[in-house]
């Protein structure tokens, strides 16, 4: 008797790669005209604030992989002082946030870029990219890239194309959907 996943259980999404080999040569953009606005690093934030910002800025677009880690595993990525988590603030709550991971030598994954639906469109996520970009570029990679997918909000490949990032591959992949994590997996047996 052999168990095999439940398909239905995931779903099926297409990923763009994008990568950037140069720095920008526009300088950052000013910060939208918005009182109050705010960005800073969560140095070694908990678990229970990041996954938090995780599901605030993520759950609207079916972001798993974070949510599927034990507490160690996660603890060991987000403290790891190689990866940078940076909140940005509107009127002193929480509106989105930007990961940069920086463990592989001579290039940048920026890994996470969202805001809570309450905060989109104002100008922050054009804001926060620009920040984010010029911010990994401070340190000297050779490479920035990231990922984007079609249940990403589908202003996403738009902005990261105009903001200099460049498609190199595309990929069908199966991600675990949201409410799969809520039930427990239905089983088929073959014989």
């Amino acid at each position: 008797m052999t168990r095999h996943p439940d398909d239905r259980r995931y779903i099926e999404i297409t990923v763009t790669y994008l990568e950037m080999r140069e720095p920008p040569v526009r300088p950052p953009a000013p910060t939208p005209g918005l009182a109050k606005l705010a960005l800073m690093r969560a140095e070694e934030p908990t678990l229970s604030f990041y996954r938090y910002l995780y599901g605030a800025v993520g759950k609207a677009l079916n972001w798993t992989d974070r949510l599927v880690l034990g507490d160690d595993d996660l603890r060991a990525i987000i403290h790891d002082p190689l990866v940078e988590i940076y909140v940005l603030y509107l009127g002193g709550v929480p509106a989105g946030y930007v990961e940069l991971d920086r463990r592989v030598e001579g290039e940048i994954e920026l890994t996470y870029l969202g805001l809570s639906p309450e905060f989109t469109g104002r100008g922050l996520g054009r804001y926060l990219l620009d920040w984010a970009i010029h911010r990994a570029w401070s340190h000297g990679p050779e490479r920035l890239w990231l990922h984007t997918c079609d249940l990403d909000d589908p202003r996403a490949l738009p902005l990261y194309q105009r903001a200099g990032f460049v498609a190199y591959d595309q990929k069908i992949e199966k991600v675990l959907a949201l409410d799969a994590l809520d039930s427990p997996p239905a089983s088929r047996e073959s014989g």
